[in-house]
């Protein structure tokens, strides 16, 4: 690791801004991890240099300086898998997260509902039956003990499970004979009655009736993301199930100049919003690369934590199960190939070794000119693999996109949902790294916290924020700094086919950088999560200060 000097290259160009005194850090083309002390940057935003202050003051003596007092300076951090509107709107709804039990959870709802009075529906969720060690879903019934007189629907952490009380699932129309739709589930009592639980697509049925946000709503929602987002030091996300209205606020922040962090857009799903934007072709860069929408996200299966995950066999801890697939393989494969020979990248989310060794399969149907060489189709999560099908994501050019904090908040249940053979394929950083595949990594907010410094830490440590288990959860599988900190830039970057412009601090790059508090390569491990974004820069202009 070295200090960059200044290259050969000329440097007449009209340069606004000299960054000084930085403990800067980039990754180049090699994915070699050099040094700086001082970035030029012009007056479009966009990096001309990095190297010593001396030899850039020497070059451009009348460049604006900006000192930085020493902090460490890294490249801007991308977040490859995101949801937006629902980190903004999660904002102003009730969060269970923080919750140890049931107790302390109907005490929240009820608590909230109180002073929620306006509010027609009440809505949230982040709720987590594990975590409250019940070893049973929580049901209708109980949701009625505290709020009975308001329909309540309480989506679970991982988002592929719902709880709602009476009032919503008859407002749903949900009853006794109301079967299961495919690729979900309803919940039942003994009695055969709805629970309360709706898993997966069943949650669609109670959801269709939950009224729709206005314009002014998703504004807000927005605002309130993106002011999360630059806070925590994320200058770019991949979005993953943009809608027509999300689609036509992105674009509208992007040409404003209002989207401070910028958005890599997945179409959700194949269907009408897709056949309309489609015929325009994909959107690979508006307004200075602030949004992109070339991707589609599709669903192969569930969660692991509800069980929706579809397996090869049934669950260790759930015998009469094995999850679900959401669609046979012929129409996955109808989908995929709708999206691919409109020239989209296909990035298909599949959590069970059932649902990856669908979406490898299908993927692999794809004729060469829409293939991952060219479109560099991705595998959202990559959760459970049957270890033989993860040599063949290599093969295929398949790119798994990965959140490294899944793991240490399913390490409470995955084991027992997977078994101790099934674990080896699981979380499985280390295995896909040696074989030499781009791990992009994200957080699947709101699932999650959007702070990249969390899913560094947990990549590199395997720990949650107590540091259990005292020395990681499957260690073997952890990733370096320097390869965490890859995942979030220049393999982030390549999964959004943007390693040109963005993911490291490099000639011609946009400067989208942060600034922070400590050295995230010479600080004990344990402390990478505390880590405080104190200023966020998106092409050169600063959008965020602590």
């Amino acid at each position: 690791m070295t200090i960059l000097a200044l290259g050969a290259c000329s440097l007449n160009v009209h340069a606004d801004t000299l960054f000084v005194k930085a403990n800067g850090y980039t990754l180049n083309h090699k994915q070699q991890l050099q040094r700086f002390e001082a970035m030029l940057v012009d007056d479009a935003g966009k990096v001309v240099a990095t190297g010593t202050q001396s030899n850039l003051q020497k070059k451009m003596p009348k460049a604006k300086l900006v000192d930085l007092a020493g902090k460490t300076v890294l490249p801007g951090l991308i977040d490859a898998h995101g949801h937006v509107f629902n980190l903004g709107v999660a904002e102003s709804q009730l969060s269970l997260r923080a919750t140890n039990n049931l107790t302390e959870a109907l005490s929240a709802i009820a608590q909230y509902a109180k002073r929620a009075t306006q509010q027609q529906w009440i809505l949230g969720g982040e709720w987590n039956q594990a975590i409250w060690k019940l070893d049973r879903f929580p049901t209708a019934k109980e949701l009625d003990s505290v709020v009975a007189d308001r329909p309540v629907w309480l989506r679970r952490v991982d988002g592929h499970a719902g709880w709602a009380n009476s009032k919503a699932l008859a407002l749903a129309g949900i009853t006794k004979a109301t079967p299961d739709p495919a690729g979900g589930k309803i919940e039942r009592d003994a009695n055969g009655d709805a629970s309360g639980i709706l898993v997966d697509s069943a949650m669609d049925i109670l959801e269709k009736v939950i009224p729709p946000q206005n314009d002014t709503e998703l504004r807000i929602a927005l605002d309130a993301a993106l002011k999360q987002l630059r806070s925590v030091g994320l200058t770019t996300v991949h979005d993953a199930g943009v809608d027509a209205q999300s689609d036509k606020l992105f674009r509208e922040y992007a040409t404003q100049g209002k989207l401070t962090t910028r958005v890599y857009g997945m179409i959700g799903g194949v269907d009408q919003f897709f056949d309309t934007v489609s015929a325009a072709g994909p959107v690979r860069s508006l307004a200075d690369d602030r949004y992109a929408l070339r991707a589609v996200k599709l669903y192969s299966d569930g969660a692991l934590g509800s069980r929706g995950a579809a397996l090869l066999a049934p669950y260790s801890d759930a015998p009469h199960t094995k999850g679900l697939l959401f669609v046979q393989d012929q129409q996955m494969q109808a989908m995929v190939r709708k999206a691919a020979e409109k020239g989209y990248q296909v990035n298909v989310h599949a959590i069970g070794d059932a649902g990856n060794r669908q979406v490898i399969d299908a993927l692999a149907t794809l004729p060469k000119q829409y293939g991952a060489e060219t479109l560099r189709h991705r595998i959202e999560h990559a959760q459970v693999l049957e270890p033989s099908d993860i040599p063949r994501v290599a093969k295929a050019k398949l790119i798994p996109s990965m959140q490294p904090t899944h793991a240490t908040s399913d390490m409470n249940m995955a084991e027992d949902r997977v078994g101790k053979d099934r674990i080896k394929g699981a979380y499985a950083w280390r295995t896909f790294l040696k074989q030499g595949s781009k791990i992009p990594c994200g957080s699947d907010f709101p699932i999650e916290s959007p702070n990249p410094f969390w899913g560094i830490y947990a990549a590199v440590t395997r720990q949650d924020h107590q540091q259990m288990p005292v020395n990681g959860w499957y260690a073997e599988q952890a990733m370096t700094v320097q390869e965490a900190f890859r995942c979030f830039t220049l393999d982030a970057a390549y999964a959004g086919h943007q390693e040109k412009t963005l993911g490291s601090l490099e000639k011609g790059k946009w400067a989208d950088f942060i600034v922070i508090d400590q050295d995230i390569f010479t600080i004990p491990s344990k402390d990478i999560y505390k880590t405080v974004v104190l200023q966020t820069w998106q092409a050169g202009k600063q959008v965020y200060a602590k």
